[in-house]
Parts: structure tokens; C-alpha cells; sequence
């Protein structure tokens, strides 16, 4: 308030103040004569007021142009002036609207205006970092691939923009599949910025394409330090990538490295189920028995898988069937599902016991039936000396059921014949898990091997089928069901005139045995499973 009304105390007393000496100046009767060619001028004191101000407008207006004057014959010979400061400052907001719309033409991925805009932004402007990066990424988008490697080996001319050129270089590579070269070019940028995010991911996934799995280690162990992943997730990556190079050491024949990184992997991730069979089988060479036993009850609590009973059966392979059904309870009392009471039925049909193999796979025909399911219906009907056609019958709906679980894909659903650490589909790293896979007509292995895989195992080298082929052996070959009609697919029991004239009809209980089943009992024990 106060400065309020001094300031309008103020402004009255400076109106005033003019206002007297206006008025006093008028009242003046000097004057100025001013005489001119024959011509006098008198001027009173109000207009001598008036020409001073004129005069020294005049004087102002004078000096500016003598100062255009000289500007312009400077910026005629290129010095730097107040004109090619303002040509230069239209040029630079021209560049910088060329600059904006050549990136928004980019996000919206219209390379041919993205390329245009940055033509022009690099002829008005000299910033060379942005209109070099724009030049690039335009001309990558617009599929010359040849002018974007030349931008981007431009930006690896600055320390700023190094990084960057090298990342683009690299992506071109990855994009031409040259995996060698982009792998060279990830390393060089991670030494330029440690810790990148995106490009830790690139190198692992081109060092798990080309198989370089200690590299893989190394890079995903970085990633690790830098608080990217979470430690589940990196033992869990971890343990994947040290199977993968066990499983390359044995290749190369280095197996006592080979069974230590097993083990690794498994006490990483005691449920990776390749790691737990792979340090069971490496347990079991070195004699240790209990302990490989009890990797794979841990790995079965987890989820149940037919490889870790045929290693499980491996811990002893020259056991009697009935031992062996009660070794098996330990494994199979962990989780006892449906892979359980399977395993449970081909267990007790080694050993003969028919009608106990239908009580261990109860229902399953009904509730889950898939083809491995219908094969062991087929054996414990064939066992029990049921007709032949239904036997068949068992086999034909064996054809048409679903595979059950198998190593799929989480991301592309493509199956695999055996787990991997990269889907054969997408790429995906660990994406593999065991499940029932979408009905499209994939198999899961060309040897049928799943279909009893305790009992049958892997399929014998061709020495040994030249060998089993002279012993005579009552087999039934699961293919044969191909040429069986539909009909019979859906025919629990027929009539003995439905039968086929040839097909044997056993009549007691010793035939049916010497008669056994899907499987050749005789090999199995040769090959101790």
C-alpha cells in the first residue's frame, strides 16, 4: 500500500514538473534566428525543442546506415555480421524442421520422406552427428543398405556417436546373417558402453546361435552383475547354458569335463530334467548310485518325465522285475500321476504281472488318452491273452490319440523331438517345456520310442538288429495297425469269426505268456532297462 501511493505521488509530481517547465518555456520571448540563402527563420523556444529532437533523429537515422552500409560490404567479402547472423539463424531453424519431420517420417515408417528430409537437413545444417545418425536409419528403412553403412561409419568418426555407429553396423549384420561378424561388432560395443542392456541380449543370443556356450556364460554373468536379471532367473539361464556346453564337451569325447559341468547344471537347477539325467548318468560312472538316485527323485517331485525313469532304471540294470517295481516305488511316490501309474503299468508288464498292469493305469484310456496309454492297453490285453483283434483294436485307437506331453515351445508351440536350449521355430532361448502340444500332426520322435519308453528304450544299432533278426522272436510291429480299417479301431471285443484266418488265438495262460506282448522282453533285459 504504502508503495503504491508514493509511486502515484511520484508520477503527479513529474506531470507537474513538466507541465511548469512547458509552461515557463513559452513564456520565454527569447528565441533563434537562423538565416539562409536571403531567408531568416526565427524559432521560439517550443520549436527550438522540436528541431533538437529532429536533428538528433536525423543524426541516429544517419549513423544506421552508414553501419548498413559497412555491414553489407562485409558480408560481401564473408565476414561475419548481423545479416549472415540472420541467414544463418533461417538456415538453422530450417534445418531443425527438415531434421524433425525426416524423424517423425521415421517412427512412421515412411523411409522414402525419412531419407528426403534428411537430405535436406544435412545441406542446412552442421550438426553432422543427427544428420549422419537420420541419414543411416533413414536409408535402412528404406532398404539401401549400402548408403546406412556409410552413415554409420561416419558416426564412428565422433567419441559421442561411436557407440551408436557400431550398434547400427551390427544390426545390419544380424540382418544379412552374418552372426561372426555382428558377434565381433556386439563385443566392440559393449566395450565402448559395459553393461547395455539390449546389447548383452544380442551377443547371448548370437553367441547361443553360433554355440559358444562359455562365451554365453561370460556374457550372461555380466548381465547378472549389472542387477538386469533376477538371481532365480540367472541360475536359472546359468544352468541351461553350462548343460548345453556339457553336452558339447561329450561330443568332443572330453567326458569327465563333461560330467562335472552336469552336475553343475543340476545343482543350479535341480529341476532342469536334461541336467538332472545327464548328472545321474555322470553319477552312476563314477559309482555314485544314491546320490544319482536321488537327483532324479528331486527332478521327478518336480515333474515327472520318462527320462528320468529309464536313468533311474539305469542305476541298476541287471535287477529282477520284481526288485526293480519296488526300487521304482522310492521314484515313483515322489509324484504319482499320470507318468507314474504309466511307468507303474510298463514296470509290471516286464514283469509279467498283467492284471496288476491294469490296475496301476487305471482309467487313463478314458481321462488321458494318449497314444502311449493305448500301446500299453495293447500290451497288457496281449499279455492277458485277449484276442487278437483286440489287440489291434488298442493299436488302430493308438494311431488316431493324442501324443501327450512333449517338449514344446512356450512362445511358438513348435515341437521338438529332444529338449534343446534354442527352439528349432523362433530362436527362443529356454523356452522348451513339457506339455501337451496343440494337435497339428507333429511327432515327437521318428522311432516311436515314447510309446513305451521304460521298457523299450533307445532303438539298437543296426549290428544289433542284424543279430536280433536271427533269433525268432514273437514281436508285434505297432505299424502294423496302419493297415487295419476304422472299424476296428473302435472294438473293444469281436467274435472269433471277425478274426482274422492267420492270427493267432492263444487259448491258455502259458501260450498268452510265451506270446508276450508289444515289446521283446528278451531284449529288454539284454539292454538292462
Amino acid at each position: 500500500m504504502f508503495w503504491t501511493a508514493l509511486k502515484i505521488v511520484l508520477f503527479l509530481a513529474a506531470v507537474a514538473g513538466l507541465t511548469l517547465g512547458v509552461e515557463q518555456l513559452m513564456n520565454q520571448e527569447a528565441g533563434l534566428r537562423l538565416a539562409f540563402a536571403d531567408t531568416e527563420f526565427t524559432l521560439g523556444p517550443v520549436q527550438m525543442a522540436l528541431a533538437a529532437l529532429v536533428l538528433l533523429g536525423g543524426l541516429w537515422l544517419l549513423l544506421k546506415l552508414a553501419g548498413l552500409t559497412v555491414a553489407v560490404l562485409r558480408f560481401i567479402q564473408g565476414d561475419e555480421t548481423a545479416i549472415s547472423r540472420y541467414f544463418a539463424r533461417s538456415r538453422r531453424r530450417k534445418g531443425l524442421e527438415a531434421l524433425t519431420e525426416g524423424f517423425l517420417a521415421l517412427a512412421s515408417g515412411d523411409g522414402d520422406a525419412a531419407l528426403t528430409k534428411a537430405r535436406r537437413a544435412e545441406k542446412l545444417l552442421e550438426n553432422r552427428t543427427l544428420t549422419n545418425l537420420l541419414m543411416a536409419q533413414s536409408a535402412q528403412a528404406k532398404g539401401n543398405t549400402q548408403l546406412a553403412e556409410d552413415y554409420y561409419k561416419r558416426l564412428l568418426e565422433e567419441d559421442r556417436s561411436r557407440f551408436v555407429g557400431v550398434r547400427g553396423l551390427m544390426a545390419q549384420q544380424i540382418e544379412a546373417g552374418n552372426d561372426a561378424k555382428a558377434r565381433k561388432l556386439a563385443e566392440t560395443a559393449l566395450s565402448l558402453r559395459p553393461g547395455h542392456g539390449e546389447t548383452q541380449d544380442t551377443l547371448l543370443m548370437l553367441q547361443n546361435r553360433s554355440g559358444d556356450w562359455a562365451g554365453a556364460r561370460h556374457t550372461l554373468l555380466e548381465a547378472s552383475r549389472s542387477g538386469r536379471l533376477p538371481k532365480a532367473v540367472y541360475k536359472r539361464r546359468d544352468a541351461v547354458l553350462t548343460l548345453q556346453l556339457a553336452q558339447s564337451e561329450a561330443e568332443k569325447g572330453n567326458e569327465a569335463m563333461a560330467f562335472d559341468l552336469a552336475i553343475e547344471a543340476n545343482r543350479a537347477s535341480p529341476e532342469l530334467i536334461p541336467a538332472a539325467v545327464m548328472a545321474a548318468e555322470a553319477m552312476i560312472a563314477r559309482g555314485k548310485a544314491r546320490q544319482a538316485a536321488t537327483v532324479l527323485k528331486r527332478a521327478w517331485k518336480s515333474m515327472p518325465h520318462p527320462d528320468l525313469a529309464r536313468a533311474f532304471a539305469a542305476i541298476a540294470p541287471d535287477e529282477a522285475p520284481a526288485a526293480r517295481i519296488k526300487r521304482f516305488e522310492s521314484l515313483l511316490s515322489q509324484n504319482d500321476g499320470p507318468e507314474a501309474q504309466m511307468t507303474r503299468a510298463e514296470l509290471l508288464i516286464a514283469a509279467e504281472d498283467f492284471p496288476g498292469a491294469r490296475r496301476a493305469i487305471g482309467d487313463l484310456h478314458e481321462t488321458a488318452p494318449t497314444q502311449r496309454v493305448m500301446t500299453i492297453m495293447a500290451a497288457i490285453e496281449r499279455g492277458e491273452g485277449s484276442p487278437e483283434a483286440v489287440v489291434r483294436g488298442w493299436l488302430a485307437r493308438a494311431l488316431t490319440a493324442p501324443r501327450g506331453p512333449q517338449w514344446v515351445c512356450d512362445k511358438c508351440q513348435h515341437v521338438h523331438a529332444e529338449w534343446k536350449a534354442l527352439c528349432d521355430g523362433c530362436g527362443g532361448f529356454d523356452t522348451l517345456s513339457w506339455k501337451s502340444a496343440p494337435e497339428t500332426g507333429a511327432t515327437s520322435r521318428a522311432d516311436g520310442t515314447e510309446m513305451l519308453p521304460l521298457i523299450v528304450g533307445a532303438l539298437p544299432s543296426a549290428a544289433e538288429t542284424v543279430e536280433d533278426a536271427e533269433e525268432p522272436e514273437d514281436v508285434i510291429d505297432i505299424t502294423e495297425a496302419a493297415d487295419i480299417p476304422e472299424s476296428s479301431a473302435e472294438a473293444e471285443v469281436e467274435t472269433p469269426e471277425d478274426i482274422e484266418p492267420d492270427a493267432p488265438t492263444p487259448t491258455t495262460d502259458k501260450e498268452a505268456t510265451e506270446n508276450t506282448v508289444v515289446i521283446d522282453l528278451a531284449k529288454t533285459r539284454r539292454s538292462g532297462l
